[in-house]
C-alpha cells in the first residue's frame, strides 16, 4: 500500500529515541521529509546519523516542551514552513501517587505535555487547513483508557489530551484535517524498561521477574516492538486514512480489557 507520503513534511516531537524516534524512522523511510526534535542536541545528532542510515536525511531542531521560550522559538523557525504531519509525543512524567503531586509538579508537567505540544499544533494548523490537508497524531498512554497505578500524572494530563484532539476533530473535519490519538500498550522502549525497573524496586523483585508479570496480562504474551505501533501511527498520518478522525486506536496486544 503505497501511503502518498512523498513531499509531504512530519515534525515529529520528542523524536531523538523510543517512540517517537520509531515513528520518525518509518514516516522517512515511507517518503516524508522528517524533522526530529527533542531535548538534548547530542541525542538528535545520533538519532538524525541513525535515520539517515536506514531511510533518508533529517533535521533536527532542539526543543524542551516544557520551556515556553524553546516551544516559542521552534514555532518560530517552522513559521514559514509547510507541516502536513504534526506527531505530538513527549517523555513520560515520574512515577508516584496521584494524591501527592503538588502544584509546581502539576504546573511544570502541564506545561510539557500539554501547553508546548498544544502551541505548537495551534501554529501549524492555519497552514493545513488552508491547503487542505493535514495530520495530527497524538501519543498518549493506556492511562487514559485504564488508569495505569503510580503513573497518576501521565493519567491525568495525557487524558486532557484525549479531550483537546476529540474536540478539534470535529472542527477540522470538513478542511481536510483529521486528528487522531494512538494508545501504545506495552511497547518495548528504555520508558517501558525504566517502569518496570521502578515497580520491581518498589516490590522487592528484580525488573527481569516485573517483565515477566507484565507480559502475563498482555493476550499476545509479550512487549510490542516500537516499528509495529510506528506503522499504526505512519497509516494514521498518511493520505490513506482521510476518513479517519476524532478516534483513539490501541496498538496493545490486547493488553486493555475495556470494550
Amino acid at each position: 500500500m503505497d501511503l502518498e507520503l512523498n513531499g509531504r513534511t512530519a515534525l515529529v516531537l520528542g523524536s531523538s529515541q523510543g517512540l517517537g524516534h520509531a515513528v520518525a524512522t518509518v514516516l522517512a523511510a515511507e517518503g516524508a521529509e522528517v524533522i526530529l526534535t527533542g531535548r538534548s542536541a547530542e541525542k538528535l545528532t545520533k538519532a538524525a546519523a541513525d535515520l539517515g542510515a536506514t531511510a533518508r536525511p533529517a533535521r533536527s531542531e532542539v526543543l524542551d516542551l516544557a520551556d515556553p521560550a524553546s516551544v516559542a522559538d521552534l514555532i518560530a523557525r517552522i513559521s514559514k514552513e509547510q507541516i502536513d504531519i504534526l506527531v505530538l509525543n513527549g517523555g513520560g512524567p515520574p512515577p508516584g501517587p496521584v494524591a501527592s503531586v503538588g502544584s509546581d509538579v502539576w504546573n511544570k508537567q502541564f506545561a510539557a505535555m500539554v501547553t508546548g505540544p498544544l502551541a505548537i499544533a495551534s501554529a501549524v494548523l492555519p497552514g493545513m487547513r488552508q491547503r487542505g490537508f493535514g495530520r495530527i497524531v497524538a501519543i498518549v498512554s493506556s492511562g487514559v483508557q485504564q488508569p495505569i497505578p503510580n503513573l497518576g500524572i501521565s493519567n491525568t494530563l495525557r487524558s486532557s489530551i484525549i479531550g483537546w484532539a476529540k474536540t478539534l476533530a470535529g472542527e477540522v473535519a470538513g478542511e481536510g484535517v483529521t486528528v487522531n490519538a494512538v494508545v501504545p500498550g506495552r511497547i518495548h522502549t528504555s520508558r517501558v524498561d525504566e517502569l518496570d525497573a521502578a515497580a520491581a524496586q518498589r516490590a522487592g523483585k528484580t525488573p527481569e521477574a516485573v517483565a515477566e508479570a507484565s507480559r502475563a496480562t498482555i493476550p499476545m504474551g509479550r512487549y510490542g516492538d516500537p516499528r509495529e505501533f510506528a506503522d499504526a501511527v505512519a497509516f494514521l498520518a498518511s493520505a490513506r486514512a482521510s476518513y479517519i478522525t476524532g478516534t483513539t486506536l490501541r496498538v496493545d496486544g490486547g493488553m486493555i480489557r475495556g470494550i
